[in-house]
């Protein structure tokens, strides 16, 4: 079992002031995000809010415009930093208001920091232009930036006392992020395209001839796209169902900030499904109105009940 806390003891107002930098930075930043941490309990949202501020510190740099060797030099004073947060050697009256956060978090659950490193790793895959052969390629980088990113938001949810099979927590959660970043890849595939980045593996890509890339609003010409994006819509849907496992783990408002942003992805996955070509004209997103149906979904308990009764019927 993964205890966590449900509750806080004074905050001083250096942190909170720090904590609200990185809830304004998650609420700029991370639509989606922030959408599902708005249904956490208060310390869970700002624990919540720090490890996006800092993971979005660590994006920004490999997406910036900067000579790679800087973005290198970059990455590694925030993996120094991170040292200071694991060592205990960062006050609260400290200039960066993210270390500040980020080092309560640290005190306050029982996060494993080493996430952080991973999605360095992964971001540093990026910088030095690495492409994928395979989709086992792919799942390293994937569990960098994004399976790590779920065994955090682990640490700060924890699971409910006798759940069963919690000792796969960290498993599932890991699962679901690659469920995420998989349905980010075939949203951003055109603007990832663009920036000179290709993450869906070669041999996908040659299987259904579309091994020139995707540098306009239309599909390489005899290519198989729909037959791509759908084969790709195949394995993420295999993701999420192993990933939404953890549901049942959780405490109500994690279990429902997890639905939410995961019910928010699986709605863009089934647009992305309907129509594929739809990715190469711009970036496919939900309406808020149908966001907040899925936060309300979350938080009822249905999509944790009905993966319970499906668990119930395989161990039947």
């Amino acid at each position: 079992m993964i205890r966590t806390v449900e509750s806080e003891q004074h905050v001083s107002a250096p942190v909170l002031a720090a904590y609200s930098y990185c809830e304004a930075v998650t609420g700029q930043q991370a639509r989606n995000f922030a959408y599902g941490i708005r249904l956490l309990p208060t310390p869970k949202r700002r624990a919540m809010s720090a490890l996006y501020a800092f993971s979005r510190r660590v994006d920004d740099i490999g997406d910036g415009a900067l000579a790679p060797d800087v973005k290198s030099v970059r990455l590694e004073e925030t993996r120094a930093l991170l040292a200071r947060v694991r060592a205990g050697s960062v006050d609260e009256d400290d200039t960066d208001p993210v270390a500040v956060a980020l080092a309560h978090t640290a005190e306050a659950f029982p996060v494993p920091l080493g996430g952080l490193d991973e999605l360095i790793d992964g971001v540093l895959m990026d910088v030095r232009g690495a492409t994928y052969e395979t989709w086992d390629d792919l799942k390293v980088y994937c569990r960098c930036v994004a399976g790590a990113i779920g065994r955090l938001s682990l640490g700060v949810f924890g699971t409910e006392p006798g759940a069963r099979g919690a000792e796969r927590a960290p498993e599932y959660a890991d699962t679901l992020g690659l469920a995420l970043q998989l349905t980010n890849i075939l949203r951003d595939v055109r603007e990832d395209a663009a920036g000179g980045r290709t993450y869906l593996p070669a041999d996908d890509l040659a299987k259904f001839g579309c091994s020139a890339g995707f540098d306009g609003p239309n599909p390489p010409e005899g290519s198989d796209f729909a037959g791509l994006v759908h084969f790709e819509v195949r394995r993420a849907r295999t993701l999420f169902a192993e990933g939404y496992r953890l549901l049942p783990m959780l405490d109500r408002r994690s279990g429902a900030c997890v639905a939410a942003m995961a019910g928010i992805y699986r709605r863009l996955l089934d647009r992305i499904e309907r129509e594929p070509e739809a990715v190469l004209r711009g970036r496919v997103s939900l309406p808020g109105r149908e966001k907040a149906y899925v936060a309300v979904r979350g938080l009822s308990g249905l999509d944790a009940r009905h993966v319970s009764r499906r668990a119930v019927r395989r161990r039947a």
